[in-house]
């Protein structure tokens, strides 16, 4: 490889969200990886630095063209300069169009488990969250289109947030369910923000669908949100784009963005953007890679040394979803016994709703050193926690058969 991932990197002391903690734990959580970005990003950084100004900064004609033709190369999908706005943040953009584009009391559709800030976009804003809940069958997630046509056809039901690529479950939609997605909400008259963040950490060899390239009815009824922010590591850029297809909604959703102050450009949002889509090619090649041998030694390790946890199939982000059941219906409870026990900090699934309790995320974007050390932490609380289990079922004999069935 060109680029080497295996160098660590010293965060702890540097403000960074994910390394606030403890001096012998190991964050595995935020989804924040702990490589160093791209360096045709870090060059483009360092030349705005030198320049020495850092007054208002516009959205350049380069921006346009750096989007426009990153997602015409990697993705085959055209998308057009005139479609696009410049935003802080993908959240903040959400969270703009749900209280602009909606009324209070009226319901947004999600896909849980899913990302956990979706609920707070929506409630947040005064604002219902309907849930049809993905089917876990055969050990991996699919959409419950029945469930999904019943929930959309409340008229209270206005919009839906998709998560393309989903987080936390690592699913990539085919172009058919996406169709069909986009089919039902146009038939119910329900507007389509697709949350597309994760979309270029697929895992090698697989290709993300754009919801709005699948057919003239997802493209008129949809609102996409963008960034290179999870790709090239940076989130505290604050850089992220929508793009808007049907021009009558594009205005109403540029009023939204514009009005709640999130379409300023800090002085190094836009270059940084700009380099990492028109240089990061390479280094984002690697990467992909990389991150997929990660997923591939937790799978190996899972398979081997702790067959009670199992790794949901994952055709991208740098997350895996580890499935729980033989152990605990409590996921929150687990996760804070391993931080406790050894140090190990990952996200439990509760907070991402719908069968979450029985899941934990983990964050593989991270020197495979750090894996290696997250695995020997995560047996070791494992085979804590189940001596734990087994201590309490001896004290309470009258409990034993609940225990037991969580400690198969």
């Amino acid at each position: 490889m060109k680029y080497d991932f295996d160098v660590l990197t010293d965060r702890r002391g540097t403000g960074a969200v994910k390394w606030d903690v403890g001096e012998n734990e190991l964050p595995m959580w935020v989804a924040d990886m702990d490589f160093r970005t791209a360096p045709a990003v870090l060059e483009a950084v360092e030349r705005k630095t030198a320049h020495g100004i850092f007054g208002y900064q516009g959205i350049t004609k380069e921006w346009y063209r750096a989007y426009a033709g990153w997602w015409e190369r990697r993705h085959a999908f055209r998308l057009e300069e005139d479609w696009l706005m410049f935003c802080t943040g993908v959240v903040p953009a959400i969270s703009s169009i749900v209280r602009k584009l909606t009324t209070p009391a009226e319901k947004v559709l999600i896909q849980s488990p899913v990302y956990h800030v979706f609920f707070h976009s929506v409630q947040d804003n005064g604002r219902q969250v309907s849930d049809s809940a993905l089917k876990y069958e055969g050990g991996s997630y699919e959409i419950d289109f029945g469930d999904l046509e019943e929930k959309l056809s409340d008229p209270q039901t206005t919009m839906m947030i998709l998560c393309n690529p989903h987080n936390p479950v690592g699913r990539i939609w085919s172009r058919e369910e996406l169709a069909h997605i986009g089919e039902l909400c146009a038939k119910h008259h329900v507007l389509v923000i697709s949350d597309e963040i994760h979309c270029d950490l697929a895992d090698p060899g697989c290709g993300y669908v754009p919801f709005a390239s699948v057919s003239d009815t997802c493209r008129e009824n949809s609102i996409t949100c963008i960034a290179p922010t999870k790709t090239f590591n940076l989130a505290g850029l604050q850089t992220a784009a929508v793009f808007v297809p049907d021009e009558a909604l594009r205005h109403r959703v540029h009023r939204a963005l514009d009005t709640d102050g999130i379409t300023g450009a800090n002085s190094f949002a836009v270059d940084a953007a700009v380099a990492a889509f028109t240089e990061g090619d390479e280094w984002l090649d690697e990467l992909r890679e990389y991150v997929f041998r990660n997923k591939e030694t937790v799978r190996q390790f899972l398979a081997s040394e702790l067959p009670q946890i199992r790794a949901v199939p994952s055709q991208a982000t740098y997350l895996l979803w580890l499935d729980c059941r033989a152990l605990t219906g409590d996921a929150e409870e687990f996760a804070q016994f391993l931080r406790k026990h050894t140090g190990l900090f990952v996200s439990s699934g509760n907070s991402f709703g719908g069968d979450g309790r029985h899941f934990l995320r983990v964050n593989l974007a991270c020197p495979r050193s750090l894996v290696l050390d997250g695995l020997q932490r995560l047996k070791e609380g494992t085979d804590a926690y189940q001596a734990s289990a087994r201590l309490q079922r001896a004290d309470h004999p009258l409990h034993s058969h609940s225990t037991d069935s969580a400690t198969k």
